[in-house]
């Protein structure tokens, strides 16, 4: 069996993108360039209606990290009842206490409303933040998550290789282990060989511009030079070619 790669979407075009390149399952995010936060729901509803998509949708309600006040927590909780009941695949969520730890309460709370309604419950790279990655996946893996997302601790995933791997040989029969962060062309057969991971995750980003982000005096650019002009999208091309390397090589 080929290795899944799932692409990391901002958009409704995005996954337009990845759908027309041959992709077959998407993480659905609005405000990537803040780590992906929930989408909004006519995104998710006009995916579904018009791709035959597996989509994973982000719940999250803001940019830093993962430790959630009690507003917070009950929008993410509408936030997932509602793209459940408007036929999302499943939900990446994260949530960690201020020690770095996995937030058990949270986690199973979460964890078994997707199952519910017999969905996929996915730990996102909340789990790059942890103290200890043994002692967090196993107890993800206690809390019956489906499936965790991973750059092994480190900015990119290719740093982390030997940790992946670990991951993957003592734990990859019980959770799946999702590889992402720089995932690309030039590495991707590198990580699974070293990792023996099955799935990857990968943004394929390219920038188009958009003359009115400066314009006199006032600018609303997020991206460093030379995208300062720029916002980011899913290259249906790299798309293409990423999943073209895999199928092409003996996994």
């Amino acid at each position: 069996m080929k290795p899944i790669v799932e692409i990391c979407c901002g958009s409704y075009s995005d996954a337009l993108s990845a759908a027309h390149a041959g992709a077959t399952r998407i993480e659905l995010n609005s405000a990537l360039s803040l780590g992906g936060l929930t989408p909004s729901l006519a995104t998710l509803i006009k995916v579904k209606q018009d791709t035959s998509l597996k989509v994973i949708a982000m719940v999250r309600p803001r940019g830093a990290g993962f430790c959630y006040s009690d507003e917070e927590y009950e929008i993410m909780k509408e936030d997932a009842k509602i793209m459940l009941d408007h036929g999302v695949d499943g939900l990446a969520f994260g949530f960690l206490d201020k020690q770095g730890m996995i937030d058990e309460k949270r986690t199973l709370e979460f964890v078994q409303l997707i199952h519910r309604y017999h969905k996929e419950a996915v730990f996102h790279r909340a789990f790059d933040c942890v103290n200890d990655p043994f002692q967090a996946i196993e107890k993800l893996i206690d809390l019956q998550v489906d499936r965790v997302l991973t750059s092994g601790l480190k900015p990119k995933a290719i740093e982390a290789v030997e940790l992946l791997s670990k991951l993957q040989q003592q734990y990859g029969n019980q959770i799946e282990i999702l590889v992402g962060s720089g995932v690309n062309k030039e590495n991707v057969l590198e990580i699974l060989d070293k990792t023996k991971v099955h799935q990857v995750h990968s943004s394929c980003k390219d920038w188009i511009e958009d003359v009115t982000t400066s314009m006199h005096d006032v600018s609303f650019a997020y991206a460093p030079f030379p995208h300062e002009n720029d916002y980011e999208i899913v290259s249906e091309e790299l798309v293409k070619t990423l999943l073209d390397v895999i199928k092409s090589s003996h996994f």
